[in-house]
């Protein structure tokens, strides 16, 4: 079991480096608005991820692609604004970077400048290595993120883990060792068998961050809104709850409903 070193003011890219140097596991969590951030990153959290995962977990979206630049542009300033600690994570959205790398580095430049997000984090290898390139030419931090690609879901048709078979592996590795070569500082690996994700640690000098990838990997990463309890219908093998939010807000509800009704709320000591 590893132990923290060293105590951060601020965790950047090169700290994330030096964790996995001195074999520190990085924690994770996503965040979409400022006071999560301010709750998450006062608790000691690594890393703030401003994911697409906002399309589902804010917005109600089935996938992450409706999720627009200027909608995460939102969410990322406002978490930026709570956060003093934790290193700060954007997702450029789907439809943002894919086709055209001019295009990627704009809205690239749109979340550094417009949000105060610290980098920036997109989906693929190989497929969409110009965009990769041209942001790092910025001086963009970038983070990669392989495995289960939710934005290419209608690709896959599935949420099933990616790489069990030799052919997806093999590229998977090939595309991790190239993303480093590029420059990105950190890479999530998302639903994929642990002993390839181990392997994949083992061999970049950069952290590598999972979400149901198994202990292997330098840290993890999950949906906030999914380990607090507060969403109950998602149950993935990799997530642990560490909080049944969903029933105990809903029953906070019920009582404050009950209160009301009962002129309960306010009592006398409630009111001017």
């Amino acid at each position: 079991m590893s132990t923290a070193k060293k105590q951060y003011k601020r965790v950047t890219v090169k700290t994330l480096v030096e964790m996995k140097g001195n074999h520190e596991k990085i924690s994770m969590l996503t965040a979409y608005d400022y006071t999560m951030a301010k709750i998450i990153d006062s608790a000691g959290i690594d890393v703030i991820l401003v994911g697409d995962s906002a399309s589902n977990v804010m917005a109600g979206h089935e996938t992450t692609l409706p999720i627009t630049l200027d909608q995460m542009i939102y969410h990322a300033s406002s978490v930026v604004r709570g956060t003093e600690r934790a290193l700060v994570v954007v997702d450029l959205p789907f439809g943002s970077y894919q086709s055209d790398p001019k295009e990627a580095l704009r809205s690239a430049i749109r979340i550094m400048k417009e949000s105060g997000g610290h980098s920036v984090k997109l989906e693929g290898g190989s497929e969409v290595k110009e965009s990769i390139k041209r942001i790092l030419n910025a001086g963009i931090p970038v983070m990669g993120h392989l495995g289960l690609t939710p934005q290419s879901i209608y690709k896959f048709g599935t949420y099933t883990v990616r790489a069990k078979e030799e052919e997806e592996a093999a590229k998977l590795v090939e595309d991790a060792l190239a993303l480093q070569r590029w420059g990105c500082f950190a890479l999530v690996l998302e639903k994929v068998p642990a002993a390839l994700a181990k392997k994949v640690a083992d061999q970049l000098t950069i952290p590598v961050i999972g979400i149901g990838a198994g202990a292997g990997v330098d840290g993890q990463v999950l949906v906030s809104h999914d380990m607090f309890g507060m969403t109950h219908e998602f149950n993935p093998r990799f997530l642990r709850r560490y909080l049944n939010l969903y029933e105990d807000m809903g029953n906070a509800v019920a009582n404050y409903v009950k209160d009301v009704k009962a002129v309960d709320f306010p009592n006398e000591e409630e009111q001017y």
